[in-house]
């Protein structure tokens, strides 16, 4: 429970969902009959339509963005340091989107939603989505919001590529594109890692193909098991030392035996714990073959110049010097075909001991980036 909340804050905020009744075929050839987008605002649309921000999120991000659903929130939503009046993406001068795309378990039709033709949860019949998808039905929801173009669209890791298709797909749709801690597709090793979760989900015996909700059970040692994968590729080698080191937990003495000893061990299982409350295990398959899939430059043989060439936002791309997951390499890699296509781009690499899950902190270094470039476009647009 939050014993106060923040001037600085949105405050008390609630959800919206957009319920899209014609069927939307998809880039695997398969269709939706309709749909639902859930989705949260922040700040006022001004009466030119002009200030409009959409956020992106990530793997395990949602539409909760800024702000608290009740006085009795732990927590505000997943951006909070970034967005609020006085924060680097002010609401007092921009009106603020964020929606949960396809796939996810946060409100947004998903793998537990239930299929209309069975009257049962889709689970692994739920149809492939792709990056490309979800921008396609954010641009429907930019229509019900009667947006014609956003001033910026922001997104850091799954949601920069989101941003890069966008800029993609909609090129008159967005002014500024702000992509951070993203990657123009996945190395292989990255693909491994998320194979590696995958397949600790599905091989958990209360997997049951995927309708395990039908079951009565649920994956939840494959899928905690996942998420301490995952997690453990989110943060940097120094950002672990500095946190854990080889502390024992309680300063105990060894165990000699499997239960726990150190203190990461007690941090990873209790993270792992915790998403298993939060999270649908069908969810983290389809998005992370989502992530796998994204390679836009695919469409122009593997040309990333050539895929930009009608882009027509300004884009700001950012990194972090200790994330390993997305590094910075990458990020120079569309730095590097922005500029060979023409487009306005502007790059910072900033220095981070946090690894890839610096995109969500309150750095300074970042902030300020992040602060002057939101003032840029703010009087851009004389808001």
């Amino acid at each position: 429970m939050v014993e106060k909340i923040p001037a600085d804050s949105v405050g008390i905020v609630s959800y919206h969902d957009l319920e899209v009744r014609e069927a939307l075929t998809l880039a695997c050839g398969q269709s939706l009959p309709g749909y639902n987008l859930r989705y949260e605002c922040y700040g006022e649309l001004n009466a030119a339509r002009s200030n409009a921000v959409l956020l992106c999120h990530a793997l395990s991000g949602d539409h909760h963005a800024a702000g608290y659903h009740s006085a009795e929130d732990r927590k505000p939503g997943w951006w909070d340091n970034m967005i609020g009046p006085g924060k680097p993406i002010d609401t007092r001068r921009f009106f603020v989107v964020c929606s949960n795309f396809l796939g996810s378990c946060k409100g947004s039709t998903g793998p537990a939603s239930i299929n209309p033709a069975t009257g049962e949860p889709w689970g692994l019949d739920f149809p492939m989505v792709t990056v490309a998808d979800w921008v396609r039905t954010q641009a429907v929801l930019s229509d019900h919001l009667g947006i014609a173009q956003w001033a910026a669209i922001v997104g850091g890791s799954l949601g920069g590529m989101q941003v890069l298709q966008w800029a993609i797909d909609f090129p008159e749709r967005l002014r500024h594109a702000v992509v951070i801690a993203a990657a123009p597709k996945l190395s292989a090793q990255n693909i491994g890692f998320n194979e590696v979760c995958r397949q600790a989900i599905m091989s958990d015996p209360d997997f049951h193909g995927g309708r395990y909700y039908q079951a009565g059970t649920k994956p939840k040692h494959g899928l905690a098991l996942a998420r301490m994968i995952g997690h453990i590729t989110y943060l940097s080698d120094d950002a672990m030392g500095k946190k854990f080191g080889r502390e024992t937990r309680g300063g105990k003495q060894l165990s000699y035996g499997f239960d726990i000893d150190f203190e990461v061990e007690s941090y990873l299982r209790y993270q792992g714990q915790r998403f298993v409350e939060h999270f649908d295990a069908n969810s983290y398959l389809f998005i992370t073959k989502a992530l796998d899939y994204f390679d836009p430059a695919a469409a122009h043989g593997g040309d990333l110049a050539a895929t930009f060439a009608q882009v027509q936002a300004r884009f700001l791309v950012a990194s972090f010097s200790s994330d390993w997951r997305f590094a910075p390499e990458r990020s120079r890699e569309i730095v590097q075909a922005l500029f060979r296509a023409g487009a306005a781009v502007s790059y910072a690499e900033i220095e981070a001991q946090h690894g890839h899950d610096s995109f969500l902190l309150p750095i300074p270094q970042y902030h300020r980036i992040m602060r002057a470039h939101f003032e840029r476009i703010a009087e851009e647009q004389g808001l």
